[in-house]
């Protein structure tokens, strides 16, 4: 089962902070300036239970998502949005059958990628797979974040009818955070059903990332503090990148994956 699995019914629940139609203008307006028009195809890798995917397809794109959770992606076809494709494949191993016009990960998604050669491939791969000029936009938690939200602290979230205890232990020598979660959701006839899960987050710093970037053929447009459109600083808790591919057609291409 992946891990993702045993609390994705609760996901959406435990997360209502998230501004997914903050993060939807954003992208929007990216999208605008790189003349990347409605009716394109874009790809949400790591689209999680589909939020950020459906109303960026209710804006006019056509949409596809991969997930490597299956719980997740039935959660997402709930959900519904006219003509999305959604797709079980694991995100340093995903194939698609042509390019796409750009390619979207939010939600700290690339922070679960531990491996830095899985994170290179994720990279080749999304240059592989997007048209030249295309954008890929995406998002990290920030080793501010790593060090002051997520070093050693335990949280509890609560909605109706769910509870989560969340623990975290953090390595600042590895950079490597672990998650240790107990889900707890009231079942039909008052019961409760626990759920354990364990997964892992890489900090990584805005160098690393731009450096990897060039390697694997993009340019680093802007680096933002959130998705309001600000650059990031200091503060900056969740770091948003917006990157180019280069113009050289994928078929010239010597980059192996």
């Amino acid at each position: 089962m992946n891990a993702y699995d045993s609390f994705a019914s609760a996901y959406d629940a435990l997360n209502t902070e998230i501004d997914y139609g903050e993060m939807a203008d954003f992208i929007s307006r990216r999208f605008a300036g790189a003349q990347i028009a409605p009716g394109s195809l874009v790809l949400d890798l790591g689209c999680g239970t589909g939020s950020l995917t459906r109303l960026l397809a209710e804006r006019g794109y056509d949409m596809i998502g991969i997930d490597g959770s299956e719980e997740m992606l039935a959660c997402a076809r709930q959900k519904g949005g006219d003509g999305v494709l959604y797709l079980e494949q694991e995100l340093d191993g995903f194939e698609l059958y042509g390019t796409v016009a750009a390619i979207v990960s939010t939600t700290d998604t690339i922070n679960h990628i531990i491996d830095g050669d899985g994170l290179r491939r994720v990279f080749r791969l999304a240059h592989n797979y997007t048209d030249p000029g295309g954008l890929f936009i995406f998002d990290l938690n920030s080793p501010l974040k790593f060090e002051t939200v997520y070093g050693g602290r335990d949280y509890v979230l609560e909605d109706d009818g769910v509870f989560l205890s969340w623990q975290t232990e953090y390595d600042p020598e590895t950079r490597l955070a672990d998650f240790f979660i107990t889900l707890f959701e009231e079942q039909e006839g008052g019961e409760w059903e626990r759920t354990d899960a364990q997964f892992s987050e890489r900090c990584r710093d805005t160098k690393e990332i731009t450096a990897l970037l060039a390697e694997c053929g993009f340019e680093t447009l802007f680096v933002g503090d959130g998705y309001g459109g600000g650059e990031a600083n200091d503060n900056t808790l969740r770091t948003v990148f917006v990157a180019k591919r280069d113009e050289i057609p994928a078929k010239d291409q010597k980059i192996g994956l």
